[in-house]
């Protein structure tokens, strides 16, 4: 496919199905992010004041556990994703964990993060960034992680009896409380911070990249942002089917009053974070 035949064409980075995901994770994560804080920060006015807007700790809680629900859902539907696509297009696992589009980091990613450090300083060219770039893998991995750990010192929490039966001791409980606790204000604060510089406040993003939402990237700034993955569709008529119009003006809208408003709230959350911290929480 040549130059003209791309012009002024979009690609749809993003399916629907991964888009939908990636509404269900944020929407979860805030709530989770707000009714947790709200939790761990009780002694502290600000976060009284929004527990008792939200109705009080009782619904708090309730709201905590229901975003937690969510999240065990998303993460079910990402892996049975997965899974289908493995069986629709007749690959292996092993396609999961190498070659040019795995999620996996290996040696190209260290080498890029090498080469972005040079190109921050003004030492090296900009790398040539493929489909997912080291910092979005780190990205993916740390929701597995966060799902992982986060995931069942809470179910222990929740269901303290039933694991206390199975033979785990009390003190470990306690223990849960501690790892669920910190390792959700680390999360909070990658989010938050790492992650909404890389996605929306970089140069060449701000103030916000709505790809996530919209599914489509204009082709020219794809082949600015990603010349490998360029390649890759420019050689693959199955990846040029994806080329088409540019996403519904109201789509588009309804993306970035949706990232906006995800991104003040967030960045709204660590601020009071930071601000208990230092001068109210004991």
């Amino acid at each position: 496919m040549n130059e003209i035949k791309t012009k002024g064409k979009y690609y749809e980075r993003f399916d629907s199905y991964s888009r939908f995901l990636h509404v269900l994770v944020i929407t979860s994560f805030i709530s989770l992010a707000i009714t947790g804080m709200i939790i761990k920060f009780s002694g502290v006015g600000i976060f009284q004041i929004l527990s008792n807007l939200l109705g009080g700790y009782k619904v708090t809680g309730f709201i905590h556990r229901f975003a937690a629900i969510v999240t065990f859902i998303y993460f079910g539907l990402h892996i049975f994703y997965l899974v289908r696509k493995k069986k629709e297009k007749k690959i292996s696992f092993t396609y999961f964990f190498q070659g040019e589009n795995s999620l996996v980091p290996n040696k190209t990613d260290l080498k890029e993060l090498i080469a972005t450090t040079k190109w921050f300083i003004g030492k090296g060219p900009r790398p040539e960034y493929g489909r997912w770039t080291y910092w979005e893998k780190f990205d993916y991995w740390a929701v597995f992680w966060g799902v992982a750990v986060i995931g069942a010192s809470g179910l222990m929490l929740w269901f303290p009896e039933f694991f206390t039966s199975l033979g785990i001791p009390g003190w470990f409980v306690n223990i849960a409380t501690i790892i669920h606790s910190d390792e959700a204000l680390l999360a909070v604060g990658f989010i938050f911070t790492y992650h909404f510089f890389n996605t929306h406040f970089r140069p060449d993003k701000f103030p916000i990249d709505t790809v996530i939402f919209t599914g489509k990237v204009h082709i020219d700034e794809l082949k600015e942002d990603r010349p490998r993955e360029f390649e890759q569709i420019m050689s693959n008529e199955e990846l040029q089917a994806k080329l088409g119009d540019a996403p519904d003006p109201r789509l588009e809208r309804i993306a970035r009053i949706f990232g906006f408003t995800a991104l003040t709230i967030g960045i709204s959350l660590v601020i009071l974070i930071i601000y208990s911290m230092i001068f109210l929480y004991q």
